[in-house]
């Protein structure tokens, strides 16, 4: 099991010689199991919080807790335990071109100490987003659809609790962006907690998941089956 707590989080950034805050007192429990939409405009801070959640960025006030360990004190062995708590999906691909799909996710298995088990790893990762193999191509060679489910495989290789998604659906067809929403829901009815930071309003409204908002760095709502844009 675990969860995250984040209390009184706060993130500054420097512009023109001045502090300026990408998050402001964040304060919000995400328990194992939950799925998790994180909406708000561009800008509103969604990327920041997810990189806090997953321990790669620090916060300047406050504290990211999992399972009630402050993430930013973790050193060592409890660190890389705490790293392999997370999958992640960031907005900008990590698939290096110039490798087939097989050797970019035997990287990251190897990375995440899987490697004895790192083929085995693969090969299921690849099942389980529905791209069995795939292993010899290269990433010029799939669809963007394609892409994003093999950066999606790369996320769960180590089958970890919670999933930290950042627009994984943007600029998809809605054939795939419901492909992948199905997948993730059997991915949560399995116990996998799921954030999901994403522009994709109708999908929102449809499957009336948890729906937090984030406006100029603030917690404007947070509503358990909600709809996009509820902040009450």
């Amino acid at each position: 099991m675990a969860e995250l707590r984040l209390e009184q989080v706060s993130k500054r950034y420097i512009e023109d010689r001045r502090a300026l805050y990408a998050l402001k007192n964040i304060s919000l429990t995400i328990e194992q199991g939950e799925f998790v939409f994180l909406i708000g405009s561009s800008g509103a801070g969604k990327t920041t919080l997810l990189k806090l959640m997953s321990g790669e960025l620090s916060p300047d006030e406050g504290t990211v807790f999992l399972n009630g360990a402050n993430l930013s004190r973790m050193i060592g062995p409890w660190r890389v335990r705490a790293t392999r708590t997370f999958g992640v999906v960031s907005q900008q691909g990590l698939l290096i071109r110039k490798r087939t799909v097989g050797d970019n996710l035997l990287l990251a298995a190897n990375a995440a100490g899987l490697r004895r088990k790192s083929q085995e790893a693969v090969t299921k990762a690849l099942g389980i987003v529905g791209l069995p193999g795939v292993e010899g191509c290269y990433p010029a060679e799939l669809s963007i659809g394609e892409s994003r489910r093999v950066e999606l495989a790369r996320a769960v290789l180590n089958s970890p609790s919670i999933l930290l998604l950042d627009e994984l659906t943007a600029n998809l067809d809605d054939d795939v962006i419901w492909d992948l929403l199905h997948l993730l829901t059997e991915l949560n009815a399995r116990g996998t907690t799921i954030v999901m930071a994403t522009h994709a309003s109708q999908y929102v409204n449809i499957m009336r998941r948890r729906v937090i908002t984030l406006v100029d760095g603030k917690v404007a709502g947070d509503v358990k089956k909600g709809k996009y844009g509820d902040i009450v």
